[in-house]
């Protein structure tokens, strides 16, 4: 049910209100005012008036005398109550000639303010009255009744009549082969109940889909109602959840009640760790607002009927912060992983996304897909639109390759900042430490190929050197690992070699190096002298929803023993990078040098200069 807003409401009232006045303010103004008002004279006058033979007619109206003169003027004069109008000017002195001589008429007072007067004067205000406290009276009403709505659950319904237009089916959701055939049996479950229920079994209570943010969660959700054509009501977590105790596990009845009335329906709860976090750790005990929520959550989704056709889709990005209970059978049966696409889902939802976008004829977005690796749903989404975007800005008609290019530029480190211009000297340091990560990538056997180098700022980077795999992996080896921290010294020993100097522009790269360095002696166990052990247990507080420290558990002596595997690692990538670099000094000039003149280097000209080895006659 919809619920009316308390301040329109009122306003609504208020303009009734001023309204009513406004109507009695017009019936006293036509009963009690004329719109020419005629001048009232005493009755001397009118004698005299009289005797000039200046008055040519006299209605006589109980008291009220109404004149008319010869030349057209009215005015108005009242009579003695006791007498006649003839004795009453008699009094005054009228000669009785010219009073015989004009046209006198006498008629009765008029009926309708006899009686409507009246009733105006004494009812009306009752009127008023009456409908200001009705007035009043509802709007008390109307409180009462939405703090009675406040535990109404405020779920958005779809797939229900009226909202065809939105319906979702698995077509337009790319990729995710998966986990599209592990929601089909639900699908199939939505559309015939009882094939399932003849053979004995047990209907799924709930589905929880797991994966990063943009991947898709809330749209195959919408998909499944879609594709099963049943009601979808989408509510979030944080939704629950109010500063009055009670509320959210009212809310929790309303929206589980109305999930049953509208069965077979499926009922969606985006960002379940809202409510749903491990119970026992963190602020307040069994009383806390939020647990009581999940609790009720819980009491629902175990409380279904065997044949109630309702089923719970939930989507997360930390399902390890969830309660167990949430998790185990009878509760959340399914668990659905999403991953991030792979490039040919990426090229199948840069299609999707491309639909009803002019592109030119010669785009290649399978090279887009290439150049995005990591990208989410969400993030290419955001590629196409920034492409449309710029190709708006530059009144071009149809999106051409070059923006969808920039666009990935855009969205990986922000728009460019035309106004951060580097001097000649800064300049050429960014081109050196820019060819010098680009040169140590080149040429190691693990590290990634490299596809654009720039030294245009972007956000907060002076520069960048795009380094895209020329496949998907889900495995990384050692070797991968120590190219990727050589690569990333490559810049800070580019400066270093040429300037004998170095700058504050490997600040970031350093502290990157320094992660994975470390992540590999204490999570991988790549540490040659340490062996395959995992160091650290990472402490959570649950009411914060992320990561705040590591609890130790390990001593002084390995810790000293952590730190010198983690210098050891380090010295002997920046050893690996200073080798290539002074190997090759001539391949780093010739970059630097392009890259000073062009400020961006494609992929297909960078490969040129490494294949002449620096010369530029084979450039």
């Amino acid at each position: 049910m919809k619920q009316k807003n308390p301040i329109k409401s009122l306003a609504n009232n208020f303009l009734a209100i001023i309204l009513i006045f406004l109507m009695v303010s017009g019936v006293f103004t036509l009963l009690w005012q004329d719109f020419e008002r005629p001048t009232e004279i005493p009755l001397s006058q009118l004698v005299k008036d009289i005797n000039k033979e200046e008055v040519s007619k006299i209605t006589v109206s109980g008291n009220d005398i109404f004149i008319e003169y010869r030349d057209g003027k009215k005015s108005q004069s009242k009579k003695e109550a006791e007498g006649s109008l003839s004795e009453s000017l008699i009094n005054y002195g009228v000669d009785k000639n010219k009073l015989n001589l004009l046209q006198v008429e006498s008629k009765e007072p008029s009926g309708i303010a006899a009686w409507i007067g009246p009733i105006i004067i004494f009812i009306v205000p009752l009127i008023l009255f009456g409908a200001f406290f009705w007035m009043i009276f509802r709007q008390a009403k109307t409180g009462a009744m939405q703090a009675f709505d406040f535990s109404r659950a405020k779920a958005r319904l779809f797939g229900a009549e009226g909202h065809l237009k939105e319906r979702i089916t698995f077509k337009d959701v790319a990729g995710l082969q998966e986990a599209k055939e592990e929601l089909k049996e639900i699908v199939d479950f939505l559309k015939n109940p009882k094939k399932f229920l003849a053979i004995g079994a047990r209907i799924p209570r709930g589905v929880l889909l797991m994966g990063p943010p943009g991947t898709g969660k809330t749209m195959l959700a919408r998909a499944v109602a879609g594709e099963a054509r049943v009601p979808f009501l989408h509510i979030s977590g944080s939704e629950f959840v109010e500063m009055f105790v009670g509320v959210g596990a009212a809310r929790v009845r309303d929206l589980f009640s109305t999930a049953k009335k509208a069965a077979p329906a499926i009922v969606f709860i985006d960002e379940l760790d809202a409510v749903g976090r491990h119970r026992g750790a963190g602020l307040g005990g069994g009383h806390d607002e939020r647990e009581q929520t999940l609790n009720q959550i819980l009491v629902e989704m175990d409380g279904f009927e065997r044949d109630t056709n309702v089923i719970v889709v939930a989507a997360t990005n930390r399902p390890d912060i969830l309660d167990p209970a949430l998790l185990r059978p009878g509760r959340f049966d399914r668990r659905v992983v999403l991953d991030l696409p792979d490039i040919k889902d990426r090229e199948e939802i840069l299609k999707i996304h491309c639909r009803e976008k002019p592109l030119f004829q010669d785009v290649k977005l399978r090279e887009i897909a290439e150049r995005t690796p990591g990208f989410s749903g969400a993030d290419l989404a955001n590629l196409v639109n920034e492409a449309a975007i710029l190709a708006a800005r530059r009144n071009k008609q149809q999106i051409y390759q070059e923006e969808l290019l920039e666009s990935i530029d855009k969205v990986l480190l922000g728009p460019e900042r035309k106004s951060h211009i580097l001097s000649q000297d800064e300049k050429k340091i960014a081109a050196y430490h820019e060819a010098g990560h680009a040169l140590v990538g080149v040429s190691l056997p693990g590290a990634e190929p490299v596809r654009k180098i720039s030294i245009v700022s972007r956000g907060r980077a002076a520069g960048y050197t795009l380094k895209l795999p020329t496949k998907e992996k889900h495995l990384k080896s050692k070797s991968e690992f120590m190219a990727e921290i050589a690569t990333a010294l490559g810049g800070y020993c580019a400066e270093k070699i040429v300037f004998k100097d170095i700058t504050t522009g490997a600040a970031n790269d350093l502290e990157k190096a320094s992660d994975l360095a470390r992540r590999l002696v204490k999570e991988y166990g790549m540490s040659e002298k340490l062996g395959p052990i995992a160091f650290g247990e990472k402490e959570e507080l649950v009411f914060l929803g992320r990561e705040i420290g590591e609890q130790r558990n390990y001593s002084e002596k390995i810790a000293a023993q952590i730190d010198k595997e983690v210098a050891n690692i380090i010295n002997k990538a920046m050893k690996t990078a200073i080798g290539v670099i002074g190997k090759k000094r001539r391949i780093l000039d010739r970059i630097a040098k392009t890259l000073a003149e062009k400020e961006t280097i494609e992929r297909e000209e960078f490969e040129k200069i490494i294949k002449s080895g620096g010369s530029k006659k084979n450039v």
